[in-house]
C-alpha cells in the first residue's frame, strides 16, 4: 500500500473531497473555526463517509509543522506517480499535448504555483528532476490547491534526455531564456508542446537549453532583470492556451 499523504489548507481539501473522495483517510479540522468555509469542508466529508476528526489549534500546529494549514488537513492516499513511461505513453494517446518542465526550480511554493497553473491551463504534466530540484512536499501541494491530485507531476533522472524522447513523439521544446530571439506569441503553440523553464536565477542548464527547439524571451519593461519562475511559467502556459482557444 502507499505511503499516506498529508494536504493542507482549505481549498487543497475541499478540492480532494469533491473530486477524489475515495482517496481520503482522515479529514482534521481547527476546533476553534466554524465560518462557512469550514463548515462547507465538514458537510463534504460527512456526505463522502469520510471520518472527521476536530482538533484544537496546538495538536494541528504540531501535525503541520511551519505549514499554514488554515484549519483544515487531510490524510490521503498519493495520487499513483507516472514513470517516463507512462508520460511517453499518455502524450502518444493525446492530441496536441502541452506539458510544463521545469529545469531544478528550488522553491517547493514556486514548484506549488506552477502546478496551479499547469492544472488552470490543461496541461497534460508537469516534469520536474528528481536531484537538486524541489520535490512534491506537503508544502508545494498546499500553493497547487489541489492541483496536486490531479495533475501528474513527473520526476525524472535526466531532463535532456527526456526531451530528446519528446521531440520523437512529435512534442516541440520551447524553453524561456533571456537570450531568446522571439516572443512567446511569435511561436507556435498550437501542437504538442513542452515549455521548459529554469531555476530561479540561474535559469536553464546549458544541456538543457541546447535540447530546445526555440528559446523565447518575455517581454519586460521594468527594471528587475527577470521574472519570478511561477509568473514566468503562467505567461507562457496562457500564451498557448490563447493561440489554442484561437485555432
Amino acid at each position: 500500500m502507499s505511503a499516506v499523504q498529508t494536504i493542507y489548507g482549505l481549498h487543497a481539501v475541499r478540492a480532494t473531497l469533491m473530486r477524489h473522495p475515495q482517496r481520503v483517510r482522515v479529514v482534521r479540522l481547527a476546533r476553534e473555526r466554524d465560518d462557512a468555509r469550514m463548515r462547507e469542508i465538514e458537510s463534504l466529508a460527512r456526505r463522502q463517509g469520510c471520518r472527521i476528526e476536530r482538533l484544537d489549534a496546538h495538536a494541528l500546529k504540531q501535525m503541520a509543522s511551519d505549514v499554514a494549514h488554515q484549519g483544515a488537513l487531510a490524510e490521503i492516499e498519493p495520487l499513483p506517480p507516472w514513470t517516463e513511461d507512462d508520460l511517453l505513453e499518455a502524450v502518444v494517446k493525446t492530441a496536441h499535448p502541452l506539458l510544463l518542465a521545469l529545469d531544478g526550480v528550488q522553491d517547493p511554493h514556486n514548484l506549488g504555483a506552477c502546478l496551479r497553473t499547469a492544472d488552470a491551463c490543461g496541461a497534460l504534466a508537469v516534469i520536474i528532476p528528481k536531484d537538486r530540484a524541489a520535490q512534491l512536499t506537503p508544502a508545494a501541494r498546499k500553493v497547487a490547491a489541489g492541483a496536486a491530485e490531479t495533475t501528474p507531476v513527473v520526476s525524472v533522472t535526466n531532463l535532456s534526455r527526456l526531451l530528446k524522447l519528446l521531440k520523437e513523439a512529435n512534442v516541440w521544446a520551447v524553453g524561456a531564456d533571456m537570450t531568446g530571439e522571439k516572443q512567446p506569441q511569435e511561436v507556435d503553440l498550437r501542437g504538442g508542446v513542452v515549455l521548459v523553464l529554469g531555476a530561479e536565477g540561474a535559469g536553464l542548464r546549458q544541456l538543457t537549453r541546447q535540447n530546445c527547439d526555440f528559446l523565447v524571451s518575455l517581454p519586460q519593461l521594468g527594471a528587475v532583470e527577470s521574472l519570478n519562475v511561477s509568473v514566468a511559467a503562467g505567461m507562457l502556459l496562457y500564451e498557448a492556451g490563447r493561440q489554442r482557444a484561437q485555432a
